[in-house]
């Protein structure tokens, strides 16, 4: 298996987003933007570190070290190897999700009868 490539990773993610999140993540991966990626990253990252608090979240590591790893070199297997896996994981429990949910449906070919 070929590993994954960031660029393609993010193209995958912004094809699978909402269209609000699409265009997030279409308009921070320019080029001249890179300063706000690096500062959204640290940012983002440090909030992780504080998951304890509230509002801030584990979550925010992940996202912070995607928009550093855009314009790091060093990050970008590492981080594409760890978006890959997420989709993965999320793929098998959509399916899961999906098999529990036919498991749960009602079946219209069972004919119950109910004592009177």
């Amino acid at each position: 298996m070929r590993t994954p490539d960031l660029d393609d990773q993010l193209d995958r993610l912004e094809g699978i987003c909402p269209t609000f999140l699409a265009k997030t993540i279409h308009f921070l991966r320019q080029p001249s933007l890179r300063w706000l990626r690096t500062s959204m990253g640290i940012l983002l990252i440090a909030g992780g570190c504080l998951w304890f608090l509230p509002i801030l979240g584990l979550e925010m590591i992940p996202i912070g070290l995607m928009l550093i790893a855009i314009d790091v070199p060093f990050l970008r297997a590492p981080v594409a190897r760890m978006v890959a896996w997420c989709e993965r994981r999320m793929l098998e429990m959509m399916a899961l999700l999906e098999t529990v949910r036919a498991r749960l449906r009602p079946s219209t070919k069972r004919n119950v009868k109910f004592r009177s």
